[in-house]
């Protein structure tokens, strides 16, 4: 709910049923596992039981049956307890489930009076150990997102040997996954704090990861509207909580809010057609309800609902399943330990009951799967078609088709197949796939499912169906901005000027150098050399005297060394810098322009001709000036207000202006005076900038709209009168957004002074038109930001802009660049030839004359790499480690055995003798009892084998401490104050005589090998620690005692 309007749902009321409407015979109880614990159909309800260890499943139906009760049957999936289960978005009798038995299963459920099946359709064994979260794709047919202990699985149900994709390993157990709605993105949270999100399709590690939950105990993540994510679990205090994301940027939430504290994990539901979330968290007795928005308050708090009983489970019905004349906009499903609750969440309203309201119920998911797992695979992005909630316009059930029997001689006749039970050809395949003039996979690949299971369509097919889907996908959505390594900043930049008009972009910057306006009288500008990064001196430097105020300046782009700044004066002064940068101030400038009445704001060369000048002023007129001459040659009129931006055409023949007065216009400035279109720009009058997009065929202008919220909107330039085509919101911020579009990916960059965000977006001339890509953002926010030309990219790093930030004291490089697998190739895909912008293509006279030229282009490729198009072809295999690598159950002994032979090889690192070596007359026996005592003391064992092995070397210590007398006490004491003797911290520091300069030197090799960094571990390292100690105290114990015995010495004589 945003501050504007109010929201339709904020009055959603939850409504508990009636007692004799709740479905009884429910035997649940408290089960360790990462699921809901309860998931619904439109059709059927699946819940864990307390009864076969887990394994048994309950079945019962969303609505009752023909004697109004609820009929609650048991199936008998696995072996073990099952961890999670989920239904089909496709086939409401279609479920998949997954269970510390190792297994997933995928199962044809029947209703609840019919006798169910035995056997499952499919069997997986993903040999990962136990297996913890499953959950169909929510747009792709006979796809899963499997979640073992610490990895998680892509994997395509008609090819059962492998998964499609096993992603990065988590370092901790994995708690949670999540499907993006549109199928794209897959998120995770992990017991190690980390959310990740991955594009599975694009690579196997994550596009977005970072330490964001404060709490390492359960947790859940969650999706919600377009980029938002979910999450649920525990502050550092234990308190639980619900935070909200941008998943691009996952280092800070968008909003947080607590919950109390309770040892129970928060279930998060969410609605995509409402934006309703509820949070039911287990062993509580109350479901809550928010709503989320995109604006502030982000997450609203609609409704607390106190139920009965404590909650073991939580499910939301499907949408189609919903009473809509009630009004009736969620219900969900209350698992308890005897019972499921039904609780319907209903909009109040006059004529409930009577009539549809469609403001209640857009257009929901239908139930037909928009492609194949394997059409997704090969990057289809096709979105599943939407259905009314229309009673009269809801979609008819399918028929049966007979031309399936065919399809299914290799799962039975259809007499074998249970009453109430689908018989459709294929579980998981898409409608056209039950013809049986359809082509399909070899029965041996689908283990007893029909041979239909999954089409493989003719080339020819698959080329149309791959080309149909394919989309506006973006190949830089998953950029990343990075800031350049401090080595290459420029720091201790002092009085800086930071009140330029929002028309000046806040500093300008050429390949050689970037020019900086200071606070200092007379208006001077810096000018400092980017080949000589570093800290600037404290003492006063040499600087470029404007004696006016700097209004905008920049750099002419065919002469590194040559300056404009337009000033306060109505004046625009060309200064030229010497080679090798200023060593001197300057104070009398190469040329003076004049011409304007009122101060100048704006100024721009021109991209092709050399010497052409174009600059706006407070008299409302666009001026075009020779540098060649220092005349003035062109006044365009029509403006009625200040100009905003202006912009030339790629070709350099027309020139767009956005003015304050709401009106884009295009010039023709060698034809006419007058503007050659005029079209209805932003409404907002706070500022705007104008940029020529997509090879000249769009202009893209940044400003506000009504309500001061910063927007972007693209013209078509040779219609600007119609208005805009195209228009998306970003957010509500004072500073106009100053775009930098780069031509060769048609990327576009915005971000304004005093950001702290740049957003992206790649420009295509086809809907949507705007796809946004992943943000860069800085820690603080920025005076300014400019871009550096194409040219000084790394195309080693695959590097597409590099961009200059101006912060309040320093100038810092930030590479964006796109992830790609194989870099040592050049990305021909992304680096097409690009213009040699240095060089004009005519002089000014010429293009004065009515000449027109263009850009030589040149490739960035260097000469050392191979394009990526060029590269060996290579099938692409997706590798997984086999669980016993990181997941195998390890037994106390092999632990031990692992310890000892840990301690051992450090021991071995130095060349001092062994112990044995230096034990002279120690038997094997009891060599090996101290051994033993090392195994047993090593292990991190607490409790009884940990006390038992105490006490026996206490009572070891104490009777050795009887046959030495006092000294011998003393060193007794210290070994149990200590919990080591001395013998096994001579064996851990390999120390034969005690020598304080042995100990110290075998204790500094000892603590470094085994740090944590190079493979050792905390518990190795205290041992060494604790061995040092008590050696140390044994050496006071023996110099105490000498002295003594000399005291006794002396007085005897």
């Amino acid at each position: 709910m945003n501050r504007f309007k109010t929201s339709k749902f904020k009055n959603t009321t939850p409504k508990i049923a009636k007692k004799d409407e709740w479905i009884n015979n429910v035997h649940a109880g408290s089960f360790s596992s990462q699921g809901n614990h309860i998931k619904a159909s439109s059709k059927l309800v699946a819940f864990n039981t307390d009864q076969a260890g887990g394994g048994l499943l309950g079945l019962t139906s969303v609505l009752p049956g023909s004697n109004d009760q609820w009929i609650v049957a048991q199936i008998s999936c696995h072996s073990d307890l099952v961890t999670d289960m989920d239904f089909s978005p496709f086939n409401e009798s279609l479920m998949v489930t997954c269970s510390a038995d190792e297994t997933v299963k995928l199962w044809r459920l029947c209703d609840p009076e019919q006798e169910q099946s035995g056997s499952p359709e499919l069997t997986l064994h993903p040999g990962q150990g136990r297996v913890e979260l499953v959950h169909f794709h929510p747009t792709s047919s006979g796809l899963l997102a499997i979640g073992t202990a610490k990895s998680p699985l892509i994997w395509d149900t008609s090819r059962q040997d492998a998964p499609l994709a096993a992603l990065e390993q988590h370092s901790d157990l994995l708690q949670s996954l999540s499907w993006k709605q549109d199928g794209s993105l897959l998120a995770s949270s992990c017991k190690d704090k980390m959310l990740r999100v991955f594009d599975p399709r694009a690579q196997l590690t994550p596009v977005q990861s970072a330490k964001s939950l404060q709490n390492n105990k359960d947790s859940r993540i969650l999706w919600a509207k377009d980029d938002q994510l979910v999450t649920t679990g525990f502050d550092m205090m234990r308190s639980r909580e619900v935070r909200l994301w941008d998943s691009r940027k996952l280092s800070s939430s968008i909003s947080t809010v607590s919950l109390g504290t309770s040892s129970g994990m928060l279930i998060p539901l969410f609605d995509e057609d409402t934006g309703l979330l509820l949070l039911a968290g287990i062993g509580d007795t109350g479901i809550d309800c928010f709503e989320i928005s995109s604006s502030e308050p982000f997450l609203s708090q609609v409704s607390h609902c106190l139920t009965d009983a404590s909650t073991r489970g939580v499910a939301m019905v499907p949408k189609l399943a919903l009473d809509v004349m009630s009004c009736e906009v969620m219900r969900v499903l209350q698992l308890t330990d005897s019972c499921i609750v039904p609780v319907s969440y209903q909009v109040p309203r006059k004529h409930s009951g009577q009539e549809f309201h469609e403001d209640l119920y857009p257009d929901t998911l239908g139930s037909t799967p928009a492609m194949s797992a394997e059409e997704w695979w090969k990057g289809g992005n096709k979105q599943v078609e939407k259905v009314s909630l229309h009673p009269d316009k809801r979609p008819k059930p399918p028929t049966k088709q007979t031309a399936g029997k065919k399809d299914m001689a290799s799962s039975g006749s259809k007499e074998d197949q249970p009453r109430g039970c689908s018989t459709s050809s294929s579980p998981l395949s898409t409608p056209s796939s039950s013809s049986s003039a359809a082509p399909s996979r070899s029965p041996s690949t689908t283990s007893g499912l029909s041979s239909g299971f999954v089409p493989s369509p003719s080339p020819s097919q698959s080329t149309k169906a791959i080309q149909s889907l394919l989309g506006p996908s973006s190949k830089f959505r998953h950029i990343q901005g990075v800031v350049m390594h401090r080595d290459t900043h420029i720091t201790n930049i002092r009085n800086l000027n930071l009140t330029t008009p929002g028309e000046c972009d806040g500093f300008c910057v050429n390949r050689q150098r970037v020019a900086v306006p200071l606070s200092i009288s007379g208006g001077q500008i810096a000018v400092l050399e980017r080949s000589e990064p570093g800290r600037l001196p404290e003492t006063a430097f040499p600087t470029i005297q404007n004696s006016v105020n700097v209004a905008d300046f920049s750099w002419d782009p065919f002469d590194t060394h040559r300056l404009a700044v337009a000033g306060d004066d109505a004046k625009i002064r060309v200064w030229r810098v010497p080679k090798g940068g200023l060593k001197e101030t300057i104070t009398e400038p190469e040329l003076i322009l004049q011409g304007h009445t009122e101060k100048i704001y704006s100024i721009k060369f021109h991209p092709l001709a050399s010497g052409i000048l174009v600059s706006s002023s407070y008299d409302f007129t666009v001026r075009l000036w020779n540098l060649e001459s220092g005349e003035q040659v062109k006044v365009l009129t029509g403006h009625e207000d200040q100009v905003f931006g202006m912009a030339w055409s790629p070709d350099g023949k027309l020139l767009a202006t956005v003015c304050k007065d709401g009106k884009v216009r295009i010039y023709d400035p060698r034809k006419s005076t007058a503007p050659l279109q005029e079209g209805p720009g932003p409404e907002g009058h706070r500022g705007a900038r104008v940029v020529w997009v997509c090879d000249g065929k769009y202009l893209l202008v940044s400003g506000f709209d009504s309500r001061s919220e910063r927007g972007l909107y693209l013209y078509p330039s040779d219609s600007v009168a119609s208005g805009p085509l195209a228009s998306t919101s970003v957010n509500v911020s004072p500073s106009t957004l100053i775009p930098f579009y780069d031509p060769d990916t048609s990327v576009a960059f915005l971000t304004g002074k005093g950001d702290t965000r740049v957003y992206i977006y790649e420009l295509v001339p086809e809907e949507p038109y705007f796809i946004e890509c992943s943000s860069f953002n800085s820690p603080e926010p920025h005076k300014g930001m400019v871009f550096l030309p194409k040219t000084e990219c790394n195309v080693r790093d695959v590097e597409i802009a590099v961009g200059l930030m101006l912060t309040k004291t320093t100038i810092e490089p930030v590479a964006f660049r796109v992830p790609r697998v194989k870099k040592e190739f050049f990305q021909d895909d992304v680096y097409i030839d690009t213009v040699v912008w240095w060089e004009p293509a005519l002089t000014a006279s010429a293009w004065l004359s009515g000449s027109n030229g263009q850009h030589k282009k040149m490739s960035l490729k260097p000469k050392d790499m191979t394009p990526v198009s060029e590269a060996p072809k290579e099938a692409p295999v997706r590798k997984y480690l086999p669980s016993s690598v990181y997941l195998e159950e390890k037994t106390d002994e092999q632990k031990k055995e692992e310890l000892l032979s840990a301690m051992v090889a450090k021991l071995g690192n130095l060349d001092d003798p062994l112990p044995q070596e230096a034990f002279e007359g120690v038997d094997e026996d009891e060599w090996a009892k101290y051994l033993a005592q090392i195994i047993v003391m090593g292990a991190q064992v607490v409790g009884r084998a940990f006390a038992r092995a105490l006490q026996q070397e206490f009572a070891a210590s104490q009777a050795a401490a009887r046959a030495r007398g006092r000294t011998g006490q003393q060193s007794a004491a210290a070994s149990s104050i200590s919990g080591m003797s001395l013998q096994e911290a001579q064996q851990i520091l390999n120390i034969s005589t005690l020598s304080p300069e042995d100990i110290q030197k075998n204790y500094d090799h000892l603590f470094k090998v085994n740090d944590k960094s190079v493979g050792g571990s905390f518990y190795l390292q205290s041992k060494v620690v604790r061995a040092k100690e008590r050696l140390e105290e044994e050496l006071n114990i023996q110099t105490e005692e000498e002295k003594q015995q000399s005291q006794q010495n002396t007085e005897t004589k």
